[in-house]
């Protein structure tokens, strides 16, 4: 496995990087770092699970000759770890695995090598997924042509946040080991797109691997050997400045303590950005070791949200197992994908800027979506957003959340739309289901007023579907102004709450 490295660049895009210099560079210790290398790190978004290859290991499937597997260990108090277990066969399949990337849900991992039916056949990627609690065999990404552009003797690759991208590492020279990097996307069909080099401001003559996209979509990082660095490889970080994927910062080396007289690579961090675990050769226990070390605010990736949920039966409070995907408002355009855990639990990562709707649909409960507004703050949060499915049955009530209308008025924002086509297909798809649409709001201003907005917002909602085909003689709408609140009207949180448009199922 071979991984890839320059000199401390001190000045990025007038940023001084002097202080990396302050910076300590910390050994995993015995429970991680073993006398045989350890290689390509992988650390979960929340930052408490590592994944990680041993190379040679004694109790690795293929023992100490020509063996690589995949090894776990989990974190005690964010500094240290528990004693690393090798991964169980289900994901050690040959005696040569390696292990890329792994989605923010831990249900996606991302290996080298392409399989079918268990079988390696050729040059690429492949995913093992989870469902149910059990991984399913690996199944190869369909990149095109990949196997005949991909000729150099080693690649490597990593996968966006949104499970929609892959960044490769690959050599279109026969027997090369100077790789560059490219990007692939995710297509309608479930193949992937030729790889399309990221182009001059990040590839040079020499080589570029080891790539890894932070949580933002935005700063990747990367090992390469061109001139000007500290040792054989370095680690460096580029931004990406536009939407083509082709215009990039000045990539700038990290310097060090990150960066060695030796090789550094595999270079990863948590959806926090605040902490980075690299490989090196440098003053390790046997060969190459993982490290961490504490990141800077000019090395740090863009800040985003954690969401972290469950997705559950609002009678039983049973785990749900549902698709969730996440939209961005008002295009409705889908912008990733989680999967839920046995436990219902699920993770996603979400950038600033935008507004979301995240939504859940499992086959016997009414499509959920809720709303999450990033258009404005910009610091790295954890939330929780759980999920209530609420199943098709007489008499139960869901809140529509992902309407937005103006302060008193009823007509429904352009940000509505892929709610409101969730509610058409809904209705479409059970032909037999009578609504009851109703409308609700809190105690400010006039009663009569807010009744008659909470009426008119209901038939907006009413006409809407008869618009699209639904039959008016499956829909009720009533408004119920301020007369029936979920909660006391006594903080803008609760009035929130309270302004509403719901259904319940009459038959």
């Amino acid at each position: 496995m071979k991984f890839h490295f320059l000199l401390p660049i001190l000045i990025f895009n007038g940023v001084n990087l002097a202080g990396a210099q302050q910076l300590k560079l910390e050994n995993l210790g015995a429970k991680i770092n073993s006398a045989y290398s350890e290689l390509n790190p992988i650390i979960s978004v929340d930052g408490k699970t590592l994944y990680f290859i041993r190379s040679g290991h004694p109790q690795n499937k293929g023992g100490l000759n020509g063996s690589q597997d995949i090894w776990i260990s989990k974190s005690i108090d964010s500094i240290t770890w528990e004693e690393a277990q090798r991964a169980p066969d289900e994901l050690n399949r040959t005696n040569y695995n390696t292990l890329w990337n792994v989605s923010p849900d831990g249900n996606h991992l991302l290996i080298g090598g392409a399989y079918d039916d268990q079988l390696f056949w050729g040059v690429g990627f492949s995913l093992i997924s989870r469902a149910n609690n059990q991984w399913l065999p690996a199944k190869y990404l369909e990149i095109k042509k990949f196997d005949k552009i991909c000729l150099g003797e080693f690649s490597s690759a990593c996968m966006g946040a949104d499970n929609k991208l892959l960044i490769i590492s690959f050599s279109e020279k026969e027997g090369s080991t100077i790789n560059n990097l490219y990007i692939s996307f995710l297509q309608n069909n479930g193949a992937w797109s030729e790889p399309m080099s990221l182009g001059k401001d990040v590839n040079t003559e020499f080589d570029e691997s080891t790539p890894f996209l932070a949580a933002d979509g935005m700063t990747l990082y990367f090992s390469s050997d061109r001139p000007g660095g500290i040792g054989q490889h370095d680690i460096y970080m580029t931004r990406r400045l536009d939407e083509s994927w082709q215009k990039w910062s000045v990539p700038v080396n990290l310097g060090k303590p990150i960066n060695s007289e030796v090789k550094e690579g595999f270079y990863t961090l948590p959806a926090s950005g605040d902490v980075a675990y690299l490989v090196s050769n440098h003053q390790s226990l046997g060969k190459a070791d993982i490290f961490r070390v504490r990141t800077t605010a000019e090395t740090r990736p863009e800040p985003v949200v954690l969401v972290k949920g469950r997705v559950y039966n609002s009678k039983t409070k049973t785990p749900v197992e549902a698709t969730i995907t996440y939209e961005e408002l008002p295009s409705g355009q889908i912008a990733g994908s989680a999967n839920f855990q046995s436990d219902g639990e699920y993770n996603l990562v979400l950038r600033y800027g935008k507004n979301y709707g995240i939504i859940a649909k499992s086959n016997g409960y009414i499509p959920i979506s809720v709303n999450i507004d990033l258009q404005k703050d910009n610091a790295y949060e954890e939330r929780r957003i759980d999920l209530e499915m609420v199943p098709i049955e007489k008499g139960l009530t869901i809140r529509i959340n992902n309407l937005f209308f103006n302060t008193g008025k009823w007509e429904l924002k352009e940000e509505s739309t892929p709610e409101m086509e969730r509610l058409v297909e809904f209705m479409k798809q059970n032909k037999k289901v009578r609504i009851e649409i109703s409308g609700h709001t809190d105690d400010i201003g006039q009663e009569a007023d807010n009744l008659a907005l909470s009426e008119n917002r209901a038939k907006a909602v009413y006409d809407y579907l008869v618009s699209k085909g639904v039959s008016s003689n499956r829909l009720l709408s009533k408004g119920f102004g301020e007369g029936k609140p979920l909660f006391e009207n006594s903080t803008e949180e609760n009035r929130q709450l309270n302004r509403r448009v719901e259904f319940k199922i009459l038959e």
